[in-house]
Parts: structure tokens; C-alpha cells; sequence
């Protein structure tokens, strides 16, 4: 164990981890601190439980239409202890999985306990005490991750945030969910499908307001199809529990009883107690605050994923650690920039996109300097025997590159792929429509879309 590390890492999640390896493969020496277990909320309380969850989900709704393709099944109703099993059995082998890469590289030493900032040096990096001991770095990253928000709601009983709602051990007959962003809406199809009442409560004007408006309202036709409830634009101004049951209190005086209420209002920082303001680093609000090569105010400590103001995505903390690895080691890497990073919300249906939405592009280029195609799914051959409703939209500077797709549909999240390649390679629609997409697939509708923006359409009038 060497005195002075190359690197200490606090934290080990999606950011922690991926700049852990990165900096081993590049020969430094490296301490990562981890409190619980390394791959963080993503892993164990994050991505991979909820998308266990959403295609058990999908499994049960494909028993429920059997029907209608032909096949003879019936729907018995969901086993929650067996639901949580599979959940867990991926988990677990993931998480072996990592561990043992972890544990065969060469420069690293995984340092168990809770750890905390207690120094930095003026000539760079600075030191973390876990247990009594203390790991001093010429580079410290902080990959301290982030934590359900409440909306100073008391977690407990029939309140919950999504921690709490990944262990659960049957299925609720009625929810509010209170947030129709990502965490919101992938719950509500969840529960939807595993035969709850559901109704979610946005503050905003529409279901997932951060994406692009056409998302919003095809994802809002979508959830009235599938009977999921919602109310958008008012605000919930208490909740009240019993042993009973909970009823929330809207700001337009209705009220809506129910048996559990899901707080999935966003993740906050986690950064209290974490000794950084006290060692100098600058922190708002609970963020901390860096440049585009991740730095913090102080030398040579940096921060990564959720911890830094911006797109909450286990790809952002893991892309942010492999680009300090490489910074540290002096690679000079590309900055990371939040627009470039392909998102995914993975509800039935499922959203995917990339790049900037059709507001924020008329507000960049000017009202005229805007070209959009949206191309509908009714067309596509593989989206019809899916039986799967949606859309794929562009937008383009006028004459320039594509700047934003943005999609809705089943499965669709395995698309962005090839949404992010044109986007982030400011690829010209007449480049793209050259490209062959396999028939019948679900990417056709891009190549379909493209062609119709590069006044080629085959399928559609443009």
C-alpha cells in the first residue's frame, strides 16, 4: 500500500468504479472508497433492479395479449417473491461480476467503510480518512452519488421513495405517485402492468417535461390508452397517512386516497458530512460545482455523476470517470458535454433521445432556422407486428446537421445507439439517408425519418 496514492476515489458507483479501472488499466496507483457496495444506487437500488422489474412488467402484459397474437395464455397474477428473486439473482451476478474485475486489477486497493474529505494540499489532491485510517491522493475524485429527494415528506409506512418501492413485497392496489419525470412514469408502468390503480401527480405542464414536447404527448396518449392516471400542472400540498391507507392533498383542494404514495421527485446530491466545504471545495445547494475537464475550485480534486449539477444518468457519472482517469494521466481527453448524452426512459413506451428538443433549438437558431420531421410508427413493419404505437422525431439547423432525435415506442431505447452516433457526429440527413437499415426492424423508422428530412422519402410525403 503505497503512502500517497495516485488517485483516491470516494465513492463507488458508476463514476467511482469506472475511473477505478480506467486508472488502473493506465498504470496508476489507486484507493476506492466505498461505504456499501461498489456499483452503487445503479446497480443495487437504480438501473438494473427497475429494469428487472419493467420487463417482468412486460412479460406479464405480453400473457395478459396473448390473445391477440394468436397464442393461447393466461395470466395468473404476479408473484412478488418470485418477481424480487429474478430482480436479485441479475443483481448479484453483476455485482460478482464487478467485484472480481475489481478485485484482479493490478494498482488498486478497495477500502471498505465510510469516508470522509479531511485535507487538501496546496500542491494538488488531498486526503480521505475512512475507519481512523487516512488515504491521501495527488488527485482526489469525489463520487459521492445522490439520494431520493422527499419533498421534506417523512419516508415510512405508506410513504416511499424508490428505495423502498424496489423492495416491496406485493403489489399495491392503488398508488399516487408524486413526479411524472423518469423515475415517476417508469413506476406508474410497472405497477399499471402488475395490476395496480395508478395516478400521477406532475407540477409542470406535461409527463416528462424535460423532453421534447412531442415526446410529452405521445407518452400522455399512451398512459390514457393504458388507463394510467394523471394530473399535470398542480401541486401536492400534503400527504397524510393512516394505518389504513394515505390520502394527498392537491393545491386545487382535490384529494385522492390511496394505499401507497411514491415520492419521485428527482435525486439530490449526496454530499452532507462529506467534510468537502470544510477542506475548501466549493459546494451550492448540496452540488459541487466544476469545469468541463470535471475540476473542482480546489487543485487536483475533481467530481463525477450525480454530485455534479447536470443530466442524473449512470452512463454521465461512468463516462465522467473514465474522462478524470484519463485527464489525470494526461491523455487529454474530449470534454463530456450533457447534450451529447443519449437518454432513456424505460416505460411501455419507451422514450429515447438525444441531442436538444425543438423549443430549445427554435430559441439557438431562430424560429425560421429550424427543420422537423416526425415520422410515425404506423408505417413501420416491425412496430406493427410489436403492436407498437410512436414516433421518431428530427431536428435540424435549417440546411445544417441533425441537432436532436428524439423517439417513443417499444423497445425503443435499443435505437439511440445510432441516434447518438448522428448527433454527436453532427452527421447531415443527406449523409445518413445513404445508410442501409435493415428490413423489418424498428430502426428503419430513423433511416425512414432521415430520408424524409433529406427530401428523399420513400414510405411518407414530404
Amino acid at each position: 500500500m503505497p503512502d500517497v496514492y495516485d488517485i483516491v476515489i470516494l465513492g463507488g458507483g458508476s463514476g467511482g468504479y469506472a475511473a477505478a479501472l480506467r486508472a488502473d488499466q493506465l498504470g496508476l496507483s489507486v484507493a476506492l472508497v466505498e461505504k456499501s457496495k461498489i456499483g452503487g444506487t445503479c446497480l443495487h437500488n437504480g438501473c438494473i433492479p427497475t429494469k428487472a422489474l419493467l420487463h417482468s412488467a412486460e412479460v406479464a402484459d405480453a400473457a395478459r395479449e396473448s390473445k391477440s397474437f394468436g397464442v393461447k395464455a393466461s395470466f395468473d397474477g404476479i408473484d412478488m417473491k418470485g418477481v424480487n428473486a429474478f430482480k436479485a439473482g441479475i443483481v448479484e451476478r453483476l455485482y460478482k461480476g464487478l467485484q472480481g474485475l475489481l478485485e484482479s486489477s493490478k494498482n488498486l486497493t478497495i477500502v471498505a467503510g465510510e469516508g470522509k474529505l479531511v485535507s487538501t494540499d496546496k500542491n494538488g489532491g488531498g486526503t480521505v480518512e475512512v475507519n481512523g485510517d487516512k488515504y491521501t491522493g495527488k488527485n482526489v475524485i469525489l463520487a459521492t452519488g445522490s439520494t431520493a429527494q422527499t419533498l421534506g415528506l417523512d419516508i415510512g409506512g405508506r410513504i416511499v421513495t424508490s428505495d423502498e418501492a424496489l423492495e416491496m413485497s406485493e403489489v399495491p392496489e392503488r398508488v399516487v405517485i408524486i413526479g411524472g419525470s423518469v423515475i415517476g412514469v417508469e413506476f406508474a408502468s410497472v405497477w399499471k402492468s402488475f395490476g395496480a390503480d395508478v395516478t400521477i401527480i406532475e407540477g409542470l405542464k406535461s409527463l416528462v417535461p424535460l423532453e421534447d414536447p412531442s415526446l410529452s404527448k405521445h407518452l400522455e396518449r399512451a398512459f390514457r390508452k393504458r388507463k394510467i392516471a394523471f394530473r399535470t400542472g398542480v401541486k401536492v400540498t400534503s400527504v397524510e397517512q393512516t394505518d389504513s391507507g394515505a390520502t394527498v392533498s392537491l393545491e386545487n383542494g382535490d384529494m385522492i386516497d390511496t394505499d401507497v404514495v411514491l415520492v419521485a421527485v428527482g435525486r439530490g446530491p449526496r454530499s452532507e458530512g462529506m467534510g468537502f466545504e470544510e477542506a475548501g471545495v466549493t459546494v451550492e445547494r448540496g452540488w459541487v460545482p466544476t469545469d468541463m475537464r470535471l475540476r473542482t475550485n480546489v487543485k487536483g480534486i475533481f467530481a463525477v455523476g450525480d454530485l455534479v449539477p447536470g443530466l442524473q444518468v449512470a452512463h454521465r457519472g461512468f463516462a465522467h470517470g473514465i474522462f478524470v482517469a484519463e485527464e489525470i494521466a494526461g491523455l487529454d481527453p474530449q470534454p463530456i458535454l450533457d447534450v451529447d448524452i443519449p437518454r432513456v426512459t424505460y416505460c411501455e413506451p419507451e422514450l429515447a433521445s438525444v441531442g436538444i428538443t425543438e423549443p430549445q433549438a427554435k430559441e439557438r437558431y431562430g424560429e425560421d432556422n429550424v427543420e422537423i420531421v416526425e415520422y410515425n410508427l404506423g408505417g413501420n413493419g416491425k412496430s406493427q407486428i410489436l403492436q407498437a404505437a410512436g414516433s421518431v422525431k428530427l431536428v435540424r439547423e435549417k440546411d445544417g446537421p441533425i441537432v436532436g432525435v428524439h423517439m417513443i415506442g417499444s423497445r425503443f431505447g435499443e435505437q439511440v445507439g445510432e441516434a447518438s452516433l448522428i448527433v454527436n457526429w453532427e452527421a447531415y440527413p443527406e449523409d445518413v439517408a445513404a445508410f442501409i437499415h435493415a428490413h423489418p426492424t424498428q430502426n428503419e423508422s430513423l433511416g425512414e425519418a432521415v430520408m424524409t428530412l433529406a427530401n428523399r422519402p420513400l414510405h411518407s410525403h414530404s
